[in-house]
């Protein structure tokens, strides 16, 4: 078998987690709701800003980091936005986990 079939089977496999299908459903079911959509879509803005500052060698105004937890403590009295940000956790460290796992096996020829 060759790599990028391998790499295939792969991406056929996380498409078959229930991690993916759980974050695809509640994907789905949050963009029918344009409201929802959107307080979600500000929340990641907002954090990704934050992030913006953190890599760029910044601290963090503590007033970004409060308007992101106060937006995120309304967000998940929604269920549907906790469900949303549960699922993303769940599939995301799925996603790091596969990507640890390549990264060890290949260590020697990377760092």
């Amino acid at each position: 078998m060759n790599i990028y079939d391998t790499a295939n089977k792969l991406a056929t496999e996380i498409k078959q987690s229930e991690e993916y299908k759980e974050y695809k459903k509640i994907k789905e079911e949050i963009n029918q709701n344009p409201e929802l959509k959107e307080k979600i879509n500000q929340f990641e803005m907002a954090r990704q800003e934050m992030q913006k500052l953190m890599i760029k060698g910044g601290q963090p105004v503590e007033e970004k980091a409060k308007e992101i937890q106060d937006i995120y403590a309304k967000l998940i009295q929604n269920e549907k936005a906790k469900q949303y940000f549960d699922s993303e956790i769940k599939f995301s460290v799925m996603i790091a986990d596969v990507n640890k796992i390549i990264s060890e096996a290949i260590k020697d020829v990377i760092m």
